[in-house]
């Protein structure tokens, strides 16, 4: 399987031939199930301070009878609360019965295996220019797939050299469909959520230090190193594929990638 290179200003260079990873089939379920396994890794643990509720000098009667009273807990001294039912679940200001503990383990765990081909699943997605347009990219105007250009990339360090390499990559108007989203209303807006910035154009790199720095203020565009791509990267909200442009170095980072299944169709050719 070959790949058209392009240069920075969109002229066509050599072909190369694309990792065997690229000939990995499509398993949508297995990206949506790493996705989810990996998605979790980041959550917060949700707890309550184990004081809770109980920060009150609160005794019962002693004896807890002949005083018309309840038999619960109620704060001892003065002060506006004297007398006060406190301490226990069922009462104004008192603790949770069952509150939940922060050591619940919320991770979800994924078998390496399945890991492994989710993620040469989603690489291989970016090679079809059907898969991507079906996620919503604007495709029209870009015919080899997927999409390799020179390393020159990674010495790019502006953000405005990065607005003309995407317009001779013809990948400007994907950037540009992110700018007709509406801005959101309703409780989200209200809680700091008014606008919500989606996905475009992925660089994956060799080393992404100077390529991350110049498309920080294009929103929508991300840069990864190829050592530590992910499938949160290539599917997000785990439906494949992303519009995907990979470095010649990149693609010897990513032909490095080893899988049960690989060497299994490398078994049976």
């Amino acid at each position: 399987m070959k790949a058209q290179t392009f240069s920075l200003t969109g002229t066509k260079q050599d072909e190369i031939d694309l990792p065997k990873v690229f000939l990995t089939p499509l398993r949508e379920d297995l990206i949506h199930k790493a996705y989810v396994n990996l998605d979790s890794h980041h959550y917060q643990r949700q707890g309550r301070y184990p004081a809770a509720g109980m920060n009150v000098v609160a005794m019962s009667n002693d004896p807890p009878t002949g005083h018309g009273q309840a038999r619960v807990a109620r704060i001892r001294g003065g002060g506006p609360r004297r007398g006060q039912a406190a301490g226990v679940a069922m009462v104004r200001g008192g603790r949770q019965a069952h509150p939940p503990t922060s050591e619940k383990v919320i991770h979800k765990k994924l078998n390496k295996k399945e890991k492994r081909f989710a993620l040469c699943s989603a690489i291989a997605a970016t090679a079809s220019k059907d898969i991507i347009a079906s996620r919503g990219h604007v495709v029209e105007k870009i015919q080899s797939f997927p999409m390799v250009v020179s390393d020159d990339i990674e010495k790019v360090t502006k953000a405005k050299e990065i607005s003309k390499i995407l317009d001779a990559l013809n990948l400007s108007a994907d950037v540009q469909r992110l700018e007709k989203r509406k801005a959101r209303s309703g409780r989200s807006a209200i809680r700091g959520r008014k606008t919500k910035v989606g996905k475009s154009v992925l660089f994956v790199t060799k080393d992404p230090k100077n390529l991350a720095k110049a498309c920080g203020s294009i929103p929508g565009i991300d840069v990864c190193a190829a050592s530590a791509l992910s499938v949160l990267d290539l599917a997000p909200g785990s439906k494949p594929a992303r519009l995907t442009v990979y470095t010649k170095s990149a693609l010897d980072e990513i032909s490095k990638i080893k899988s049960p299944h690989l060497e299994l169709m490398e078994a049976l050719q």
